[in-house]
């Protein structure tokens, strides 16, 4: 173990989760008298899977801190505003089957727990859960903009992420690295790796003859895993016994007319093996299908994709990805961390992709190890840390099927299975039978979801509890009360002022967002 500073990071794989982490590395650690030298070395032959294209709010912090303008990424990207999640036709599949899963936490999250008030005003008021605690889900379904053109740059009256191009992002991403941050790009095939006498990769060989050489190195080689799979053997831990989607369909669909609405949120609907994606863009929607061929053929799976997008979809061709749910054991050994695909892939039910590239790419960038002496601790750290996230987005996904009602295939049937819940799952819906979701749940903070998301599932698709004869509801009754009417003033208040979204993206392309 040497102290030796460390000076040199190379990253193995472009696209979003490699341009990510160049973006942020550099610009945290890329001056000053520590300063490191980032380089990225991807191959022209080795394509992207370029369809994750729905994000978490995070991703503000991520293009803030690397220092891209909001604008530029809404017009560089043909990015949209996503304010949450809607579910059709998972609890019991009839056409009034819905319910929001907002960006937005409960009014007065930080203060009371408003989950059995909710259950306590059912008899009077029929709100849905996410209306009577939250105004975002009447934006969406207005159409409405979480902000407007006044708001400044990655401010927002709702909070809010993104849908985006997802090569096109990986594009601005590595033109903002290269040109501004001084990453150098290496386009080139590995054909080799050299490894030092304490087990550490020392450099990358390259076919166009040299090598790369490094003082840690940032697997982004996606589901190929060069490094933390073929060099280090780090194994996969399989999934599908628990989330049985293992594959995917994907479609970009242009709109019907250049003005048409743009969804703010995803739309979510079941199917019967699976679920089809809907997102917005500026300049079109993806839409696609994630399915189990276990329950449905590939054949019968398009034809569900076909027939949700109508006449729209004809002539357009669909892109098929296998899906392997799961992740690594071990995400960092010695000095190659996987980011990205590498570590692992799940079905982008609430995408949590680009998010965990997010949180790993912060781990690194916030706390990027001075010396080779201390990695070895901040690897054991950032596995333990890793693996439970991993774990909880597992069980938050599986969430989702196992409340259904729907018996009408094998799939939700099968879903509902015991042998298929995982046993922290189990054990939380025991206690949330007598007690709503709260942050003293979850002894991992922060979570990357937290208890307000497990609400929102858990209400929004009938889950039977006894929360509504619990004491505190009657010794809060008043602050409740006062909660519910605030929400109810900042619904009204944020109808009457927001753009639609469609107008607030020509506006923000047109003249810009002010600037921070």
């Amino acid at each position: 173990m040497s102290d030796k500073p460390l000076r040199d990071v190379v990253i193995l794989g472009g696209g979003s989760a490699g341009w990510i982490a160049a973006a942020r590395i550099a610009a945290r650690n890329g001056k000053g008298p520590d300063a490191v030298r980032v380089t990225l070395v991807e191959s022209s032959a080795i394509g992207t899977i370029g369809v994750g294209e729905g994000t978490w709010p995070t991703m503000r912090n991520t293009l803030r801190k690397a220092g891209i303008s909001e604008t530029r990424f809404i017009r560089d990207c043909d990015a949209a505003f996503k304010q949450g999640a809607k579910f059709v036709r998972w609890t019991d599949g009839t056409d009034a089957d819905g319910y929001y899963h907002p960006l937005n936490p409960p009014q007065g999250a930080t203060q009371i727990n408003l989950s059995g008030h909710w259950e306590a005003r059912r008899a009077t008021d029929p709100a849905a859960f996410a209306d009577a605690v939250d105004f975002q889900p009447a934006l969406c379904e207005g159409g409405l903009a979480p902000k407007a053109i006044t708001t400044p740059e990655y401010g927002g009256v709702a909070n809010y992420a993104y849908h985006l191009d997802a090569g096109k992002f990986a594009t601005m991403m590595r033109d903002h690295s290269v040109n501004t941050l001084g990453v150098v790009h290496i386009v080139d095939d590995v054909i080799g790796v050299r490894m030092a006498d304490n087990g550490d990769i020392a450099g990358l060989d390259l076919k166009q003859g040299g090598a790369v050489e490094g003082d840690l190195f940032v697997d982004c080689s996606g589901f190929a895993a060069l490094l933390i799979g073929n060099v280090y053997g780090a194994r996969f831990r399989d999934c599908s016994d628990v989330l049985f989607a293992d594959h995917a369909l994907a479609m970009q669909v242009p709109y019907a007319m250049p003005d048409s609405a743009i969804a703010c949120h995803t739309i979510s609907t079941a199917q019967s093996a699976g679920w089809i994606w809907d997102i917005g863009l500026w300049s079109r929607r993806g839409v696609g299908h994630v399915y189990s061929s276990s329950h449905i053929s590939h054949d019968a799976a398009e034809a569900e994709l076909r027939a949700y997008i109508g006449p729209q979809a004809d002539g357009l061709a669909a892109r098929r990805i296998a899906i392997r749910a799961g992740h690594r054991e071990t995400f960092w050994s010695h000095n190659c961390v996987a980011v990205g695909l590498s570590a692992g892939f799940l079905e982008p039910l609430e995408a949590s992709a680009l998010m965990l590239v997010e949180t790993a790419v912060d781990c690194l960038a916030d706390r990027l190890p001075r010396t080779r002496a201390v990695m070895r601790t901040m690897a054991d750290q950032f596995n333990a840390a890793f693996t439970h996230h991993w774990e909880r987005i597992i069980e938050f996904l599986k969430l989702h099927y196992l409340l259904t009602k729907r018996t009408d295939t094998g799939f939700w049937r099968d879903n509902v299975d015991p042998a298929s819940v995982p046993d922290g799952l189990r054990e939380k819906l025991e206690i949330w039978r007598h007690h709503p979701p709260a942050a003293q749940d979850f002894a991992h903070q922060p979570e990357v979801f937290s208890w307000p998301s497990y609400q929102y599932i858990l209400h929004g698709m009938g889950f039977a509890n006894n929360h509504a004869g619990l004491a505190e509801i009657h010794a809060d009754q008043g602050a409740a009360r006062r909660w519910f009417a605030a929400n109810d003033r900042v619904r009204r208040e944020a109808m009457a002022q927001l753009p639609r979204h469609r107008d607030l993206l020509d506006t923000i392309r047109a003249h810009g967002l002010q600037a921070v």
